[in-house]
C-alpha cells in the first residue's frame, strides 16, 4: 500500500476526536482546534489532566479519520509539550462550534462559553515537535 500526501492543516479542521496520551499512561479523547500550528482543547477541574501534566508535560495524540464505506483513512500524530493556559471564550466558541456548530443557542445544556471562567475551564495547548501524516486509505473491489 503506497502512502499518499494529503493536506494535514484541512484534515485537522475536520470536527474528528482526538486520543491524547499522557504519563500514567493515560489516554482520554478530546475534541480539540487546530490553530497556529498548534492543538488546543479545554480541561478544568474536573479533569486529573492538570496533575499529568504538571508531572509529565510530554503528550501524544493520535487523530484519525476512518470512512470504512469510502476507503478512506488518514492520520496525524504528534508528540510535543502540552501545557495549561488561560480560558479564552473566543477559542472556546471556535472550539465547539466545531462539533457542535455555529447556533450556540442550540447547543446543550452542558456547553457554553460565558461560564468558563466561572467553572475553572482553561485550555491546553500542545506545541508539536514532532508530527507524522499517513494517508492509508484503500479502494474497496470491485
Amino acid at each position: 500500500m503506497a502512502a499518499k500526501d494529503f493536506d494535514i492543516d484541512e484534515l485537522l479542521r475536520e470536527p474528528l476526536v482526538a486520543c491524547i496520551a499522557t504519563t500514567g499512561p493515560t489516554v482520554r479523547p478530546v475534541w480539540f482546534l487546530w490553530e497556529e500550528g498548534m492543538l488546543w482543547w479545554l480541561t478544568g477541574p474536573w479533569s486529573a489532566l492538570g496533575s499529568h501534566l504538571q508531572a509529565d508535560p510530554q503528550v501524544a495524540a493520535s487523530i484519525d479519520e476512518c470512512e470504512l464505506a469510502t476507503g478512506t483513512l488518514r492520520q496525524v500524530l504528534m508528540r510535543g509539550r502540552a501545557e495549561i493556559v488561560e480560558y479564552d471564550r473566543d477559542r472556546a466558541y471556535r472550539t465547539l462550534a466545531r462539533y457542535l456548530g455555529p447556533d450556540a443557542d442550540r447547543w446543550p445544556d452542558d456547553f457554553g462559553v460565558d461560564d468558563g471562567d466561572q467553572y475553572g475551564n482553561q485550555f491546553v495547548r500542545l506545541t508539536p515537535q514532532w508530527i507524522h501524516a499517513a494517508d492509508l486509505s484503500f479502494t474497496w473491489p470491485a
